[in-house]
């Protein structure tokens, strides 16, 4: 039987039980920061599940997010901290604590929301679906290209003062790809900060003063034997050229840091020069997909200019039931509309075929094959390939 809670957001008096129960559930440290008990940070909003008794028994936090969908920012709402307590797990708490979230990010303007999940079934019975993978991986040092430094380019380590060219740079990009956070934001106003580094190094590539790549490293604390990994945050590149003199700056540490740890932007600039034969996977952490609303998600987001046409469907989602009805989707010339519509259309579509197809992750007959999405004998259900229009979505930053 569901247990009866309340869920409303949390309080600065709430933090210290809701720490504690994020501790208790991902194993780290309960005890919050000392400034965490005075004050909600900015940029997120956590939602707590109490039970009859006024016990915190769940929780779950909306980070204020943007990200980029073919050159335009969408306001975005990333899943984090989701915990249960042991005693209320499969009770829906859960589920009552992700209505509120959905609810109150869709107040807020969010049109889209991701996560990384410890587990996936909670979440797609809530309607989100795996739309990607965020690949860590490791590379020997040694086995990165060797290169002559091309005499156009600069390289010299940066200060903070850079951080906000590097800011830009990460912009350029990032925003005609599709997923990725625009780093804007009280969440990300720490990466502008004049008196330091967020990392141990940042090493900048220029042309004629213009910053054409960087790399943002942790050294570690290892020492420099065979064990020595070279931590690598971003390295990101608007140029080939650019691209080989951040690794030739990377592969300058093999007598010391013999293993190198990064992730991969699939069909970046550095991508493209990187030995992928010889990758180790560290790790492969799925995220997951969900639109908050449908109207917003469609309308806010950016299409190919070659995309056009118009196909009607009903749109299943439980949870969020202004997304649910009949709907004629409309898209040409860069832009797209989803409208309500009368009748029955001929092509069911569930919400997580719906994440998917939005974030380039399948196909609609794939999603036929996965009960996803259900359609009249007479009806062609590859129309629905039109939401999917853009290609591939990717994260590279994980919350």
């Amino acid at each position: 039987m569901p247990t009866s809670v309340a869920v409303r957001e949390l309080t600065p008096d709430d933090i210290p039980a809701a720490w504690a129960l994020g501790g208790l559930a991902f194993g780290s440290d309960p005890q919050p920061p000392p400034d965490a008990t005075t004050r909600v940070r900015p940029g997120m909003t956590p939602y707590g599940a109490f039970d009859p008794a006024g016990r915190l028994c769940g929780k779950a936090v909306d980070l204020h997010h943007e990200q980029w969908w073919s050159g335009r920012a969408v306001p975005a709402a990333g899943v984090a901290g989701v915990a249960v307590a042991p005693e209320a797990r499969g009770r829906g708490v859960a589920r009552a604590l992700l209505a509120a979230l959905l609810r109150g990010a869709r107040e807020r303007g969010a049109a889209v929301s991701a996560l990384y999940p410890t587990t996936t079934g909670p979440y797609r019975a809530c309607g989100w679906e795996v739309a990607g993978t965020l690949r860590t991986v490791d590379l020997a040092t040694a086995d990165l290209p060797r290169h002559r430094p091309a005499p156009h380019l600069s390289v010299r380590a940066a200060g903070a003062q850079d951080m906000p060219a590097v800011a830009g740079l990460y912009e350029r990009v990032a925003r005609h790809r599709r997923g990725m956070l625009t780093r804007r934001g009280e969440l990300f106003d720490h990466l502008g900060a004049t008196t330091a580094l967020p990392t141990d190094g940042v090493t900048l590539v220029e042309d004629a003063g213009e910053l054409v790549g960087y790399v943002s490293w942790d050294r570690g604390r290892g020492g420099y034997g065979p064990d020595s990994v070279l931590t690598v945050e971003d390295v990101l590149a608007t140029s080939a050229d650019a691209a080989r003199e951040l690794l030739g700056v990377l592969a300058s540490w093999r007598s010391v840091a013999p293993t190198l740890r990064l992730r991969l932007l699939d069909g970046d600039a550095v991508t493209a020069q990187l030995p992928l034969e010889t990758v180790r996977e560290h790790r492969q952490q799925p995220w997951m997909h969900r639109p908050v609303d449908v109207t917003r998600a469609v309308r806010e987001r950016g299409w190919p200019a070659h995309a056009r046409g118009v196909v009607d469907l009903t749109l299943h989602d439980d949870l969020a039931d202004w997304n649910a009805g009949a709907w004629r989707l409309e898209v040409a010339d860069g832009a797209a509309e989803l409208r309500r519509t009368t009748g029955e259309p001929a092509l069911h579509l569930s919400v997580r075929g719906f994440a998917q197809l939005y974030a380039g992750a399948t196909t609609a007959e794939s999603l036929v094959h996965a009960d996803q999405l259900r359609h009249r004998p007479d009806a062609d259900p590859r129309a629905l390939d039109l939401l999917a229009a853009g290609g591939p979505a990717q994260l590279l930053d994980y919350f």
